[in-house]
């Protein structure tokens, strides 16, 4: 039996070399492609691949979103991106792999073949990304109040702001920022907020 694959890449000379290397796997059935999540999601409905190879960073609805929109209806997602910065997300929205665009051709025709048997298929890199993402909120878990103001910088809101919030001064304010700096391990307020999303304590 044949794997059918639906590639999902915003970039038309990414979506050729792949269809060039995949097609030539005599178990492999290249049954479609899109350039943006919105459509990859529609064409699984339409065609129901085996496996979507999908990438991340496209216009419109991202790799992560469209991944989270096909959990449960089938297909199993293999991640295939530049960035080994995404993973965790990726995972957490029911991704079943996750490799990086210069792995191989014949090591990407393996990890599509151990995706359609179940398992999960992880680049080096990204299984060490991984493994920080999972070690760093065990050293550095926020505590109730500091989650508060995160939240409330990720809106937009001043110390001051916050502190009115909370019914706290500015200055403890100002204390929890540092504890969320240093537990997170970044040196400013942007950064702070985005390693929140990155970890999941916050959400869009």
């Amino acid at each position: 039996m044949r794997l059918r694959l639906l590639i999902a890449d915003d970039h038309p000379i990414v979506r050729d070399g792949l269809r060039a290397n995949l097609s030539g796997e005599p178990d492999f059935e290249i049954v479609g492609e899109a350039a943006d999540g919105a459509t990859a999601v529609r064409l699984a409905a339409e065609l129901r691949p085996d496996i979507v190879l999908m990438d991340l960073r496209m216009p419109g609805m991202d790799g992560v979103t469209a991944i989270r929109e096909l959990s449960g209806t089938g297909p199993r997602v293999l991640v295939l991106t530049t960035f080994d910065t995404d993973v965790l997300p990726a995972l957490e929205a029911g991704a079943s792999g996750y490799l990086l665009k210069d792995t191989p051709p014949e090591e990407l025709a393996r990890a599509v073949r151990a995706t359609h048997r179940g398992e999960t298929v992880l680049a080096p890199a990204v299984a060490g990304r991984l493994a920080d993402n999972l070690r760093k909120p065990a050293r550095g878990k926020l505590t109730k109040r500091e989650l508060e103001v995160l939240r409330l910088v990720a809106g937009g809101a001043t110390n001051k702001e916050a502190a009115a919030v909370l019914f706290i001064s500015e200055a403890s304010v100002k204390t929890h920022l540092l504890h969320i700096y240093a537990k997170l391990d970044v040196g400013d307020r942007a950064a702070a907020v985005g390693e929140g999303y990155r970890r999941g304590l916050l959400t869009p």
